[in-house]
């Protein structure tokens, strides 16, 4: 197929002309296209940063989607919400998000390719439609985005901190603070692989604002709510490991807070507030405590 640049098209990324045309349907999948070979302007192949001029003739393939080595699974899921462009789930405690290493199946990933058509971002081949993660053990809500317009516009909104996480915890130790902020940089911890820790000197920003909600004084136990305004990994983990209450249960952060409870830790992504890439209006979702979680805060005291 073929194409000479109009007087209108002029001046713009090849990419983004790519897009115009109908040769791809997102500015991520004409580069995806691009990448494939192919494509040439004027007989030679160009970048995607390319600027086209007037008269250029682009010569291009037809777009065929990359084929993930991904296997559909049908994993219920539990939809909290959905349309035509963004789906919403609470995902259990347990349910790994995309695979990786010693997980290349049963994730939610591999679910969400079963249920649904197409997805936002398919050119990743391990995270197609994941704006955002959750830790395996953690629980609560994912956005998921259904086409690469919806993936790019909530992916800005992560970006800039316009999405808004409210999470609830059960932490060792009482809190004396009715609430908090912490600001302390994270990096991937230089001894265990697995983990992360506070590192002023190497580490991302990572900002975690927190409430205090009920004090449990006979069990040593406080009952937060968080806030993210960074989304690292293992974020609420490391930075309320670092305060000294790390989580209940948390298999991988903090010492003597698997006593009371050693099945993961408590930790729960029970509000989500984002602008809806169609409609561009805030829209809000909170997920119920999983019965794990609402079963153990009543042995509390």
């Amino acid at each position: 197929m073929e194409y000479i640049v109009t007087k209108e098209n002029a001046g713009k990324r090849l990419d983004e002309v790519l897009t115009l045309i109908g040769a791809a349907l997102s500015r991520s999948k004409a580069q995806a296209l691009l990448k494939q070979g192919g494509v040439t302007v004027n007989g030679k192949a160009e970048k995607a940063h390319f600027w086209v001029k007037e008269n250029d003739h682009i010569v291009y393939p037809e777009y065929v989607a990359p084929k993930s080595d991904l296997t559909p699974e049908d994993i219920p899921l539990n939809i909290i919400h959905e349309d035509d462009d963004v789906l919403v789930i609470d995902k259990p405690a347990g349910l790994v998000v995309h695979p990786g290493n010693g997980h290349q199946d049963g994730t939610l990933v591999n679910a969400l390719l079963y249920h649904e058509k197409e997805l936002g971002n398919e050119e990743d081949p391990v995270r197609p439609g994941l704006v955002h993660r959750i830790d395996k053990d953690t629980s609560g809500l994912l956005v998921i985005a259904k086409n690469d317009e919806a993936f790019a516009f909530l992916s800005s909104q992560l970006a800039d901190h316009t999405m808004h996480r409210e999470y609830v915890a059960l932490v060792q130790g009482i809190i004396l603070e009715d609430e908090g902020k912490i600001d302390a940089p994270i990096a991937r911890d230089p001894i265990h692989p697995l983990k992360f820790c506070v590192n002023v000197d190497k580490g991302k920003e990572a900002v975690t604002y927190f409430h205090v909600i009920q004090r449990f004084h006979e069990s040593n136990v406080t009952y937060i709510s968080c806030r993210l305004l960074t989304g690292r990994t293992h974020q609420i983990r490391v930075h309320l490991d670092y305060i000294g209450h790390p989580l209940i249960g948390d298999p991988l952060y903090g010492t003597g807070n698997r006593k009371l409870y050693d099945k993961g830790q408590l930790l729960h992504a029970y509000e989500l507030t984002f602008i809806h890439p169609r409609t561009k209006k805030a829209v809000t979702y909170k997920a119920p405590l999983p019965q794990e979680f609402t079963d153990f805060l009543k042995t509390l005291k």
